[in-house]
């Protein structure tokens, strides 16, 4: 099975369906409002998880308007004028589901996991969050304490303060460098009414997307979805689903080449070296997945085996790579002793040259692959992971890739095609970030390893 189009002016109302793996059946239905709805039926599974998606996130704000994302995360659950924010969590609770939220730079999602059965009240009360949040003014100042605490946990974590700044620091002035969740000074600054315009911009029927994955029936679903969506008004009028982000926003992703310290007093450094990557359709997608895995994605990668298992120099030692629309970003991290924060940075250089300049062997491409397709397979053996490939294929693809066809895809991946974008990447500007005991104008690495 090949790569399924998911086109935009497909007809209001109406309805296709395709065989997926494992005797699964996905369908898609666009709604005459341009809400779509995506479903994979999976039989005999006795859960559902459900995800209302809305594909705004914190590169799309205005000036006024930063931190609005998150904050609207926290007030989507607040309550309804059918809810509060009680009645939101005991319903799940009194069915044994669970609920939550997760803000990205470009989407936001609600979603929920319940027994199959109580599919349709996860639907109901999902939906009613997204289209009739109250965000009471009361409600509102109090969830601002909540929000600077949530901030200051994150900043009392040093391997998240890094990642955080490491892309502040690569993107520089693009909007993908701003943090999710918003800054203190952002969140103490944004107003009730910055988030409820906001929300009113954004949280509109053409950019709403629902997701459904689990023992259900797609006719079941949509039934649900549009019940719901009359009673706010939402089911009237027609209008085509919203344009999907365009890869080349006259804004180009560049890495900065600058580097960053940030001084703290801990017994730990914690170090990031990397460069601008991929967009998340780019051709060469696949084989950054088995690069990055090849360099920092297992205990067999090049990463924790000269860092951690050779010398000892550090328990934590990973690749990572992380796409958007128009451009990504691929990262080496590791935690390990101020005293030896040279030698580790100049290893987690000297690994990454070495494979633009000489490749990879036989053994550690089929390794990557393996390991990279392995995981594939173990990660959707569940409602959640089937859903949330659903809302990407949607939003973030305009297709629908079967499982099949991306494992194939992870295995036409070759040494040639891994050596050739090492050495396009390891040609950009390099962009460090380290939290440690050092001065903002330590330098790092050069040391002989």
């Amino acid at each position: 099975m090949t790569e399924i189009d998911l086109p935009l002016d497909q007809p209001g109302g109406s309805t296709v369906t395709v065989a997926a793996e494992g005797g699964n059946a996905v369908a898609r239905t666009v709604l005459p409002s341009g809400v779509r709805v995506l479903t994979e039926s999976m039989p005999g599974l006795r859960s559902a998880t459900m995800g209302a998606w809305v594909a705004v996130g914190s590169r799309d704000e205005a000036a006024r308007h930063l931190g609005s994302t998150h904050f609207l995360e926290h007030m989507l659950f607040k309550g309804t004028p059918r809810r509060s924010a009680m009645d939101i969590a005991s319903t799940f609770d009194r069915i044994g589901g669970e609920s939550n939220a997760v803000t990205g730079k470009e989407h936001t999602v609600y979603f929920a996991k319940v027994i199959a059965d109580d599919l349709p009240t996860a639907i109901d009360v999902i939906t009613d969050m997204v289209t009739a949040a109250t965000i009471d003014a009361d409600d509102f100042a109090s969830e601002r304490g909540v929000i600077l605490e949530e901030l200051a946990m994150y900043e009392d974590e040093p391997s998240d303060v890094v990642h955080e700044k490491f892309a502040e620091t690569l993107l520089g002035a693009h909007e993908l460098g701003r943090p999710i969740g918003g800054t203190p000074d952002t969140i103490n600054a944004v107003g009730r009414d910055d988030v409820l315009t906001h929300y009113r911009q954004h949280y509109v029927p053409p950019t709403l997307v629902v997701t459904c994955a689990g023992g259900l029936q797609h006719e079941d679903v949509v039934t649900s979805v549009s019940q719901h969506l009359a009673t706010v008004g939402w089911g009237d009028g027609t209008a085509p689903p919203v344009a999907r982000r365009s890869t080349s926003n006259g804004n180009p992703v560049a890495a900065s080449g600058e580097s960053l310290v940030v001084s703290r007093d801990i017994e730990q450094a914690h170090v990031i070296v990397g460069t601008t990557g991929l967009s998340a359709t780019d051709v060469d997608r696949y084989t950054m997945s088995v690069l990055n895995t090849i360099l920092g994605g297992g205990m067999s990668s090049r990463l924790f085996q000269e860092v951690r298992e050779k010398r000892g120099l550090a328990y934590s030692v990973y690749a990572f790579s992380q796409s958007y629309a128009d451009g990504g970003y691929l990262g080496m991290y590791a935690a390990c002793s101020p005293t030896n924060i040279d030698t580790v940075v100049s290893l987690l250089v000297s690994e990454w040259e070495a494979l633009a300049a000489r490749g990879v062997t036989d053994d550690e491409l089929q390794r990557g692959i393996g390991q990279l397709t392995g995981g594939m397979v173990l990660g959707l053996e569940d409602s959640s992971s089937r859903m949330s490939r659903l809302g990407r294929a949607e939003i973030v693809h305009g297709s629908f890739t079967p499982l099949d066809e991306a494992v194939a895809r992870v295995r036409a991946v070759t040494a040639d095609g891994i050596r050739a974008l090492a050495a396009r990447l390891a040609a950009q500007p390099r962009t460090t970030a380290v939290v440690g005991p050092f001065d903002a104008d330590r330098t790092f690495g050069a040391t002989a390893i």
